[in-house]
């Protein structure tokens, strides 16, 4: 984290890193309970190695925008990331490297939480309260992440487990899962400060918005209603929409009054492509790049995650939104004074003629070479806009139109959009549109179509009864003895 030292904390409850076996039990560099655990500064370190596991941000952009209308794989070939082309034409099943690192990187980030509780009663200190909300804000996060890819998952709470009890551990129902992340949530949000002593850390007001967003996810409008409405109300971060939306996502104005929920990159390397969960930088930034590109602005990269024409097109005319979220190559070149001396690569992989303008490498952006894996821009987990939209559809769904509107209008306002004055029915859709023009390019776009019944009337080759849930990697049942069930139709 840029303002937090890093320190790896390689210990498993499965799986060390990208690169090793899911049931490595004993990786390099693991520190037993027996001599570690013993100080304050122990308990500091623990708690950065599970604010570390949330890095591989990049899965979720590149997964929540590939699988959906929004974007194609792209990159150098289909054998390029194949699992991401399959996850584009809805082919993906339970091989598939992309999903397996889904489901390891938040199982390890549970197992470093669970580490910490485990030892929890060895020693007191000032400050153990706070790290103790802090891994059950990411502990949530975690668990939220594979109900939301998978449903059912196996469920351990407090403590690691050994490579003996996998084949024994069952799958948990979503609905014990969610009763879970819900109470880990509860406690943070009583615990957590309202400002952050630190850049990065986790604060009251990113748990009262992961909580409504993980009540919105199960339909609990009343609720999330509740929640999100208490968080915009009373304000405990002092949130607000960032003036300028067109500029929003460069470096130079990050960690803003926006930023609700933010995981923090550094230009530092770290790992390699052989190990990208392992980087200090953020790894989608540079991949989504333009490829081979020379010319102003802008940096080369490998093309991937690329915006679709539908999604150009759902833009209206004067939304600022679209060009800050979809860069059109050849209109920026041609509006360029040397454009004949621009040049770009075209891969195999796909090629729509537009690129992720949010998350994409810009010069004066990149940090050391390797800089397609350096990127210091952070990836914004929740923001305000999407605080305001989620209650804007839970005070909807739970009866309060007129509230969904003052949020709705306030996202609309801010890009100079007229007010929605609509009800029911199409007040809902408009809040869902707002949805998909205030976040694409944000790794939303495929859950918020799941959730809300949408898919299959805008992905291309969505099953309904089997797409709604990606396949449990197969690896991994078979590591669990074949008690574990695949989801249906995989």
């Amino acid at each position: 984290m840029k303002n937090i030292t890093k320190w790896f904390l390689f210990m498993s409850l499965w799986m060390g890193t990208a690169c090793d076996s899911l049931l490595n039990i004993d990786p390099e560099f693991t520190q037993d309970a027996e001599n570690f655990f013993n100080t304050k500064e122990d308990f500091d370190r623990a708690i950065i190695g599970v604010y570390d596991m949330m890095q591989p941000a990049y899965l979720n952009i590149w997964i929540g925008e590939i699988a959906s209308d929004n974007s194609i794989a792209g990159g150098e070939s289909v054998n390029d990331t194949r699992g991401l082309h399959e996850i584009e034409n809805m082919t993906h099943g339970g091989v598939n490297e992309e999903l397996r690192a889904v489901m390891r990187v938040n199982y390890t980030g549970i197992a470093r939480a669970n580490y910490i509780f485990e030892n929890q009663d060895k020693i007191d200190f000032e400050g153990k309260e706070l790290i103790l909300a802090e891994a059950k804000f990411m502990r949530a996060y975690f668990y939220f992440n594979l109900v939301t890819y998978f449903g059912d998952m196996p469920l351990i709470v407090d403590r690691r487990v050994s490579i003996n009890e996998i084949p024994n551990t069952p799958r948990t129902p979503k609905a014990e899962i969610y009763a879970q992340i819900e109470s880990d949530l509860e406690d943070a949000v009583a615990v957590l400060p309202a400002a952050a002593g630190e850049v990065g850390r986790l604060t009251t007001g990113a748990a009262m918005a992961l909580l409504g967003k993980v009540l919105l996810y199960q339909q609990k409008y009343t609720e999330a209603s509740t929640v999100l409405g208490n968080l915009i109300d009373n304000n405990p971060g002092g949130y607000a929409l960032f003036d300028d939306y067109s500029t929003l996502f460069y470096a130079a104005n990050e960690n803003v009054s926006e930023d609700v929920f933010t995981v923090q990159f550094s230009g530092l390397q770290g790992g390699d492509y052989g190990c990208l969960i392992c980087l200090n930088g953020n790894a989608a930034v540079g991949f989504q790049g333009i490829r081979q590109y020379t010319g102003p602005f802008y940096a080369d990269g490998n093309a991937y995650n690329l915006p679709t024409q539908d999604l150009y097109d759902a833009f209206v005319d004067g939304d600022l939104r679209r060009d800050a979220t979809v860069l059109n190559l050849d209109e920026f070149i041609a509006a360029q004074p040397n454009s004949d001396e621009i040049t770009y690569g075209i891969g195999a992989g796909g090629h729509t003629g537009f690129f992720n303008n949010k998350y994409i490498k810009r010069q004066g952006e990149i940090g050391l070479p390797d800089d397609d894996l350096t990127s210091p821009l952070n990836y914004r987990v929740i923001r305000w806009a999407d605080v305001l939209l989620m209650a804007a559809e839970a005070f909807q769904q739970s009866g309060n139109d007129g509230r969904a509107r003052t949020e709705l209008n306030k996202v609309r306002a801010r890009v100079d959009m007229p007010a929605i004055n609509s009800s029911g029915d199409a007040l809902y859709q408009a809040i869902l549109e707002e949805r998909r023009f205030e976040l694409s390019g944000e790794g939303y776009r495929f859950f918020d179509l799941v959730r809300t019944g949408q898919a299959a009337d805008n992905i291309s080759g969505f099953v309904v009864g089997k797409n709604e849930l990606f396949p449990i990697p197969q690896v991994e049942i078979d590591l669990a003895g074949g008690n574990w069930s695949q989801n249906p139709g995989y």
